[in-house]
């Protein structure tokens, strides 16, 4: 699979989000299940791993540390601090004495001595972001992390950050249905050499063209709370998938593929990380590193997907509030 930077770490440029396999959308798998598709993606060629404290309230750092025990010098090993479990309870805390904590916590779940990229989950906006970045800075110093990176986070932050520690990464979600980096993050990320790692690249599985109706979502799904899936908004936006599986059939592709090759051409610094519960999606995503796709299909496919064709926020107004992206107003408004 082709490379792409990290901070100083060359990584494939095709990652593997993990929250899917412990937290967020119903069911996880079954321990074996979850370490067979991550095994299958190191064969693939797939470096970059992403998870979190939060995933599973540790669950899925547990996961990750018992999958990756005989190989961990053959992957990028990512996690996040400032957004955990806590007595049954996701809580934002970003108090350094907090990160420094729960940076000893990742390091024993993970079964590792040191983390090669570890992000704010979420700028906790009680504590400057610069007191946050500062902690984190102390663990990088320590050598129990490589490198730090930012979550859910505008270029105005991220300029912040930078100016307190370098920050290799910033992991926003980013897909044709959710275009808020182009807002300015895009261009902060170049202009400091950040990388932007693109979570829900396949719009939480709507470009992946198989969701027909989200009422059968599993009851903790965490797509039943939000807007471009409510029953009003989620019946504007299926329009869009009949013209959009007939781009990828002119491309040569699956849906899932036309997605994450938009993305990879879109700019050489983001790194998309899909996820996935199951072994042949995880084999159709990382094909897409073998995609390239002419200008004027690109073109038409930014025309039928876009802020003013999506119908819906991307969250729930209460979450909206809790993080920093620029956002489209076009897209928190119902139509």
């Amino acid at each position: 699979m082709n490379t792409r930077r990290i901070g100083t770490a060359s990584v494939a440029e095709i990652g593997l989000g993990c929250m899917c396999l412990s937290h967020a959308y119903g069911v996880p798998p079954a321990p074996r299940d979850a370490q067979r598709v991550l095994h299958r993606a190191i064969e693939l060629g797939i470096t970059h791993f992403d998870t979190a404290a939060l995933y599973g309230f540790g669950a899925n750092e547990s996961l990750l540390g018992e999958a990756f025990a005989g190989c961990r010098n053959r992957i990028h090993l990512a996690t996040k601090c400032g957004m955990t479990g806590v007595d049954g309870r996701r809580v934002i805390d970003g108090r350094p004495e907090t990160l420094k904590r729960t940076c000893r916590e990742s390091l024993t779940r993970l079964r590792t001595d040191v983390i090669d990229l570890w992000y704010l989950h979420r700028w906790d906006k009680r504590v400057p972001v610069e007191e946050s970045i500062g902690a984190m800075a102390d663990i990088v110093a320590s050598g129990y992390v490589r490198a730090i990176g930012l979550s859910e986070v505008s270029a105005a932050t991220l300029r912040r950050a930078s100016a307190v520690h370098p920050v290799s990464a910033v992991q926003n979600e980013y897909s044709l249905w959710s275009r808020n980096p182009e807002l300015g993050l895009l261009e902060a990320c170049r202009e400091l050499g950040t990388t932007l790692v693109a979570f829900a690249p396949l719009a939480r599985g709507f470009l992946a063209g198989a969701i027909d109706d989200p009422g059968q979502f599993a009851p903790r799904d965490i797509r039943r709370g939000m807007p471009r899936f409510q029953p009003s908004h989620f019946a504007i936006n299926q329009r869009l998938l009949a013209q959009y599986r007939a781009l990828a059939q002119e491309a040569g592709c699956r849906p899932s593929q036309l997605a994450l090759a938009w993305l990879l051409q879109k700019s050489p610094e983001v790194v998309p990380i899909p996820g996935t519960t199951s072994v042949a999606h995880l084999e159709e995503n990382a094909a897409a590193s073998a995609l390239r796709l002419d200008a004027g299909l690109i073109a038409r496919l930014e025309a039928l997907i876009n802020q003013d064709t999506v119908s819906g926020a991307r969250y729930q107004p209460e979450t909206l509030l809790e993080i920093d992206t620029e956002e489209f107003a076009t897209t928190e408004r119902a139509r």
